[in-house]
C-alpha cells in the first residue's frame, strides 16, 4: 500500500475510520517556519461533520495534536507528525452486512487485493476519514505557501445541480475578489461565491437525505500568486502532480484544468492565450489553460475543477453480492452517512492542492526558498 506522496516535500498518512486514531508525518519543511495551530482547528472545522442534515451524524471533535516537529510555534526543520482521535466509532454498524459489497464502495477490490485481512470497519483505510491528517498537514503547507504570497481557495461550483457564479480565470483583478470571498466563508457556511445560493443548495442536499439518497457536485480551485516556471514536462507536470492528489481524495472521478473539456469544441484561434507585457510582467490575454504550459506554470492563475460523485452510501435497497457464498443478495446499509460530502470537501481539495505545490515549488527552488523573504 503506498501511504506517501511528495518528492521533496512528503506527506505519509496512516489509520483507519474506526481504529484509534488517524495522523501524518509531513517531511520537507524547512526550519523556522511559523505555524498557525489556530488556522489548523479553522481548517479542520471547515471540514468536520455537524450533524445537521447536510452531513453525517458521526461527529468528531477533530482535535489535531503535534506530536513532533514544531516548537514554539515554528517548524524545527524534522519531521512533522500529527495524530487525530477517533472518539464517535460505532463499529457495530458495519458487523450484520460485512460480508455484502457495498455498491460504489471499495469493498470488493479491497477484498481482490488484500485477501480479507483489510480492516472493514467504516471503509477502514478507505474512508473519507483520511482526508482530515490531509487537511492538518495541507493547511501547514497553505500557509507556508500564503507567507510566500500564495493564495488558494476552492468553492462549491455546483452541487445537486445548483449552480455557484464560476471563477473569474480571465480577470486577475476579479479572481482576487472572488478568491479572498471564498477563503472568508466561515465553517458554518458553504464555500460560496455568491453565498444568495447556499439556501437552495442546503434544501437540495437535506431532500436527499431525506429521500435516503445522496447528491455530488463539482468543486473549483483557484490559486493566485504562483511564480512562472514550477513543474516538469511530461511525467511532473504541474497537472500531473495536482491530479495525482486530487484523484486521492475519495469520490473524486474527474479533473478539469481551465476550460479542460471545452478545449474539444474550439479551434486553436479560440483556444490560445495570446502573450501580452503588463509592465514587467509578461502575461496572457486570456487563461484558458489555467496558468499551465507544457506542465509548467506560467504566472497565471491556476483554476481547475473537480467532479465529485455522489455519496454511495445510501439508504435504499441495492443489489449486490455475499462475497464468501459468492451469491447475489440484497443489501441496505445501516450507520450515518453524508447525503453530500461536496461542501465537507472543498477545504481538503484546497489543502492537496498547497501539499503538492508546496512540493512542486520546493523541488524547483529548494527547501531553503519557504524560509527566504
Amino acid at each position: 500500500m503506498k501511504n506517501t506522496f511528495g518528492s521533496s516535500v512528503c506527506l505519509t498518512i496512516f489509520g483507519e475510520s474506526h481504529g484509534t486514531a488517524i495522523g501524518a508525518v509531513l517531511d520537507g519543511l524547512a526550519a523556522g517556519l511559523p505555524v498557525d495551530e489556530s488556522a489548523i482547528a479553522l481548517a479542520m472545522d471547515k471540514r468536520r461533520a455537524r450533524g445537521d442534515g447536510m452531513s453525517t451524524a458521526r461527529t468528531e471533535a477533530d482535535a489535531v495534536h503535534l506530536l513532533s516537529g514544531v516548537m514554539n510555534g515554528h517548524t524545527t526543520g524534522t519531521s512533522i507528525g500529527l495524530v487525530i482521535q477517533n472518539k464517535s466509532q460505532r463499529s457495530a454498524d458495519y458487523a450484520k452486512t460485512q460480508d455484502l459489497l457495498r455498491p460504489g464502495h471499495a469493498d470488493y477490490t479491497a477484498y481482490a487485493k488484500y485477501a480479507g485481512f483489510q480492516d472493514a470497519r467504516g471503509g477502514g483505510h478507505f474512508s473519507g476519514r483520511l482526508t482530515a491528517p490531509l487537511v492538518a498537514a495541507g493547511e501547514i503547507c497553505r500557509q507556508v505557501l500564503a507567507a510566500k504570497g500564495i493564495t488558494i481557495a476552492t468553492h462549491i461550483r455546483a452541487v445537486a445541480g445548483l449552480e455557484d457564479l464560476p471563477f473569474a480565470a480571465d480577470d486577475e483583478a476579479l479572481l482576487a475578489e472572488q478568491v479572498q470571498a471564498v477563503a472568508a466563508c466561515s465553517p458554518e457556511r458553504l464555500a460560496l461565491i455568491d453565498p444568495a445560493r447556499e439556501e437552495a443548495m442546503r434544501a437540495a442536499i437535506r431532500a436527499a437525505g431525506a429521500e435516503g439518497d445522496s447528491v455530488g457536485g463539482i468543486l473549483e480551485t483557484a490559486v493566485l500568486g504562483l511564480p512562472a516556471g514550477a513543474g516538469e514536462p511530461f511525467f511532473d507536470s504541474a497537472e500531473s502532480v495536482l491530479s495525482h492528489l486530487l484523484f486521492s481524495i475519495p469520490a473524486v472521478k474527474g479533473v478539469e484544468f481551465g476550460l479542460g473539456f471545452g478545449f474539444a469544441s474550439l479551434r486553436g484561434s479560440a483556444a490560445n492565450d495570446p502573450f501580452r507585457m503588463a509592465g514587467e510582467r509578461i502575461v496572457t490575454a486570456t487563461n484558458h489553460n489555467a496558468g499551465i504550459n507544457g506542465g509548467i506554470t506560467n504566472g497565471m492563475p491556476v483554476v481547475f475543477r473537480t467532479a465529485v460523485k455522489p455519496t454511495p452510501s445510501i439508504f435504499r435497497q441495492q443489489q449486490t453480492v455475499d462475497y464468501l457464498s459468492r451469491t447475489d443478495s440484497e443489501l441496505q446499509i445501516q450507520g450515518r452517512h453524508d447525503p453530500c460530502i461536496v461542501h465537507r470537501a472543498a477545504v481538503v481539495q484546497t489543502s492537496a492542492a498547497a501539499l503538492g505545490l508546496l512540493d512542486l515549488l520546493t523541488v524547483k527552488y529548494g527547501t531553503d526558498w519557504q524560509r527566504e523573504g
